[in-house]
C-alpha cells in the first residue's frame, strides 16, 4: 500500500534464532555495496548487450563477421563505499541542514544524522521528540519482525477436514498475499500463494468426494479489526483492510491493483471464491473453530519473512505490516490484537538493546494518527541494519531494512519523488521509507554522501501539508548526498 494521504518478563527471539540473534557490533568499518543507481546501470547495461556481435549475429541482425573478437574489458561501474571516507563535522552538518530544517515550510520537525560505522549522531534537531510517524513506523515493526521471526520462515494457509464428510475448514494462518489468480498470473504480491493449490489439495486428499460446505477459521488474531486512529473509510479508499489472519490479496477487490479498494469482510470472501472453485455453495460459508485434531487436507505457504518486509517497506503495505506484527506477538506468546501486537514489537525491540522509550504503538503500519515516534529510535534501527559486520559469521538479521528501502526516483513510493530542483542530486543515491499523513510527512534511510561516506536519517515532520513538507524533506536528503559536511 502506498503512503496513506488521509484528508480528513522478557520472552525469548524465538526458538528458531535462538542464541545466534546479535544486533551488529561497532567495530571497524566495513565497505558496504548500496546499489543505487539500478535504472542507469539497467540503461548501460542494455547498450552494451545489444551492441555485443555475437548477440548481433544471433538475432539474424549482421553476418556474424567479427563474432569471435574480444569484447572490452569491463568497466567497473558501482563498487564498494571507500572504508576510509571522511567523516561529516557537526559545523558542516549545521551549515547545510540547518536553513533547510529551520524553515517554516517543514512544520515541527525531529531529525537525526548518524554514522553506521560506529553509532555516532552527527547532527540532531530534537531527536527524543515523538511526533506522528506515518508509514516510517514501519521501519519499526519490520526490524521486531527480523529480530523475532525466522527471516526464511514463512506463513502457512491449512485447509483440514470439516465437521462432516462433505465440509472442509479453510484456517487463516495470517498470510494476505493468498491470493485466487490462477499460477501464471501475478497479484501485486511476491511469490504469493495460491488457492487452487489447496483446492487441488483437498481434490487429492478427498478423491470422488463432493465438497458442499466451506467453514472459514480466523480464530488466530483476536480483538478489532480496526485500529484506533483509522478511519473507516480507509477500507474502500484502499489504504487497509480489516485485519483478519485470512484474505485474499490483502483484502483486495482487485488482486492486481496495489492502491484500489478492500473488502469489509475479506475473510468471507477468501471462504467464497474457495467454495467456487471447490463447486460448494458459496453463500453457505460460515465461521467455525478447526477441530484440534482434524486431519490437514493441504496448505500453502507466502514468501520468505525477509521478502515480505522487503515488499512491505517498498510499497508500503499496511496489510503487510499489520501481519507481520502478529507474527511477532504470536511468536513472542503475546495476544495476536493490536495491542498485543505493539506490545510486542515495543518488547522485541528492548531485549534487543534498542530503547523504545517515548514510542506510542496502536498498530503496526503507521496508518493510526494516535502513533507517536522519536527519530532517535528509527535512526538507532537504521544505524543497526548499516552497521559494518564484524567478522565472515556475523549475522546481519536487520539487512533486509536496508534492501527494502525505495529508491529515490527509481522505485517504490519514492519513484515520483526528488523531482525539484533542490532534491534531483538525491534521485538513484537517497533510498528511504516514507511516511505520509494528513499534517504528517516523514522520510528515514540511507544516503552516501559526496566522499562515499554511508550516512543513516530520520526526518519526522508533523502540522503541515505534506505539499510543502516532503519537497524540504526531500531536499534536506539531497544535500546530505552531496555535500561532505566538514
Amino acid at each position: 500500500m502506498a503512503d496513506e494521504l488521509n484528508l480528513e518478563g522478557p520472552v525469548g527471539f524465538g526458538q528458531r534464532i535462538g542464541s545466534t540473534l546479535r544486533v551488529p557490533g561497532r567495530g571497524t568499518r566495513r565497505a558496504v555495496v548500496i546499489l543505487l543507481v539500478f535504472a542507469l546501470a539497467g540503461a548501460t547495461g542494455s547498450a552494451v548487450a545489444l551492441s555485443a556481435p555475437s548477440l548481433v549475429a544471433g538475432l539474424g541482425l549482421g553476418d556474424g563477421k567479427g563474432a569471435a573478437a574480444a569484447l572490452p574489458a569491463p568497466v567497473r561501474v558501482l563498487g564498494p563505499l571507500p572504508a576510509d571516507a571522511p567523516l561529516p563535522t557537526a559545523a558542516g552538518l549545521t551549515a547545510t541542514l540547518g536553513p533547510l530544517a529551520g524553515a517554516a515550510a517543514v512544520g515541527t520537525l525531529a531529525a537525526v544524522v548518524l554514522d553506521p560505522a560506529n553509532g555516532a549522531t552527527l547532527w540532531q534537531q530534537s531527536p527524543d521528540k515523538a511526533l506522528v510517524p506515518g508509514s516510517v513506523a514501519k521501519l519499526v515493526t519490520a526490524a521486531a519482525a527480523l529480530l523475532t521471526l525466522d527471516s526464511t520462515s514463512r506463513l502457512y494457509t491449512r485447509v483440514v477436514a470439516g465437521p462432516a464428510p462433505d465440509s472442509v475448514v479453510l484456517v487463516g494462518g495470517g498470510d494476505p498475499t493468498l491470493t485466487a489468480l490462477p499460477a501464471g498470473r501475478d497479484s501485486v504480491y511476491p511469490q504469493p500463494s495460491r488457492l487452487d493449490d489447496l483446492v487441488t489439495a483437498v481434490r487429492t486428499a478427498l478423491p470422488g468426494q463432493k465438497i458442499r460446505k466451506v467453514f472459514i477459521d480466523t480464530s488466530r488474531y483476536t480483538g478489532p479489526v480496526l485500529a484506533e486512529g483509522w478511519l473507516p473509510a480507509d477500507v474502500p479508499g484502499g489504504y487497509v483492510a480489516p485485519i483478519v489472519p485470512l484474505m485474499l490479496d490483502g483484502g483486495r477487490a482487485d488482486a492486481t491493483l496495489q492502491d484500489g479498494p478492500r473488502v469489509n469482510r475479506p475473510a468471507f470472501a477468501a471462504g467464497q471464491a474457495f467454495a467456487v472453485k471447490l463447486g460448494a455453495d458459496p453463500s453457505a460459508v460460515s465461521e467455525a473453530v478447526a477441530a484440534p485434531n482434524a486431519r490437514v487436507l493441504g496448505s500453502v505457504a507466502s514468501a520468505p519473512v525477509a521478502d515480505l518486509v522487503e515488499h512491505m517497506l517498498r510499497t508500503s503495505d499496511n496489510v503487510l505490516a499489520e501481519a507481520l506484527a502478529r507474527e511477532v506477538a504470536i511468536d513472542r506468546g503475546g495476544e495476536a490484537s493490536f495491542t498485543g501486537a505493539a506490545g510486542q514489537v515495543a518488547a522485541a525491540l528492548a531485549q534487543a538493546g534498542f530503547d523504545p522509550a517515548g514510542a506510542t504503538l496502536v498498530d503496526g503500519s503507521g496508518l493510526s494518527t494516535a502513533d507517536r515516534v522519536p527519530p532517535k529510535l528509527v535512526g538507532a534501527l537504521l544505524s543497526a541494519a548499516a552497521a559494518p559486520a564484524q567478522g565472515p559469521r556475523d549475522t546481519q538479521f536487520l539487512r533486509p531494512l536496508l534492501t527494502g528501502l525505495p529508491v529515490a526516483g527509481g522505485d517504490g513510493t519514492l519513484d515520483d519523488r526528488f523531482e525539484d530542483p533542490r532534491s534531483t542530486d538525491g534521485r538513484g543515491v537517497v533510498r528511504a521509507k516514507t511516511g505520509t499523513l494528513t499534517a504528517v510527512s516523514s522520510l528515514a534511510g540511507v544516503v552516501t554522501d559526496a566522499d562515499g561516506r554511508l550516512l543513516v536519517f530520520a526526518l519526522i515532520s508533523n502540522g503541515e501539508s505534506p505539499a510543502s513538507v516532503r519537497p524540504q524533506l526531500d531536499a534536506i536528503a539531497a544535500a546530505l548526498s552531496r555535500c561532505g559536511c566538514r
